[in-house]
């Protein structure tokens, strides 16, 4: 491909870390200490959905924990990029893509894992410079199989599976050449982090730190 990549600094993130923890936080008190938890644990990576009114609040505190890189996870608008950045995220994370979305991503500078689940939409993506991509929801629309067939003809888009990740299955998933790193919630399951467990919570996050790829 000539076309300069968009991925650089998305690749270098996705790299850190076999798992980027997915999320869903909904009191601010919380997200030190699990960031901190998920950091000691080898996860620095740290996707925050934007699924709760905290999440923004979130963000901010996430991004001041030594050591880790706080995302915006689900950004779908311009006005939630505006936001994710405002609020301290480091990079962003999209279900899908759209050229408003990319616009303001582009223009902000943020690096950014845009989501695809079809050749057709990875094709797209590809042709405006991002290969490395979400594969978004992965095992509803195929999951290991539908990853190893895109790769065939197009082995030069890397991809970070999310949706339906699990302990179980993440190591199939990163076995696959086209796989760079994986998207989870099991690392920082709501029971665990609303009880304010945060060594089982490190616990789960160097477990999954050393899964293999």
């Amino acid at each position: 491909m000539t076309l300069h990549s968009r991925s650089t600094e998305t690749r270098k993130l996705c790299a850190l870390a076999p798992i980027i923890p997915v999320l869903v936080v909904h009191d601010v008190a919380h997200a030190r200490p699990l960031a901190e938890a998920l950091v000691r644990g080898g996860l620095p990576v740290l996707e925050v959905t934007l699924r709760t009114p905290a999440a923004l609040e979130v963000i901010a505190e996430m991004a001041k924990v030594e050591g880790g890189y706080a995302g915006a996870g689900t950004l779908v608008t311009p006005d939630d990029v505006a936001a994710a950045i405002n609020a301290g995220a480091q990079f962003g994370v999209s279900p899908g893509a759209t050229d408003a979305l990319l616009d303001a991503t582009e223009v902000a500078g943020l690096p950014m894992l845009p989501g695809a689940a079809t050749a057709s939409e990875a094709m797209a993506l590809l042709e405006r410079g991002y290969d490395v991509q979400k594969f978004f929801p992965a095992a509803a629309v195929g999951g290991v199989p539908a990853l190893k067939g895109i790769g065939g003809p197009l082995p030069q888009i890397t991809f970070c599976p999310t949706g339906g990740i699990n302990s179980e299955n993440a190591e199939s998933y990163l076995s696959l050449p086209n796989v760079i790193c994986a998207g989870g919630s099991w690392v920082a399951p709501n029971d665990l982090i609303e009880a304010g467990k945060w060594d089982e919570i490190e616990a789960l996050a160097r477990a999954a730190s050393q899964l293999e790829r």
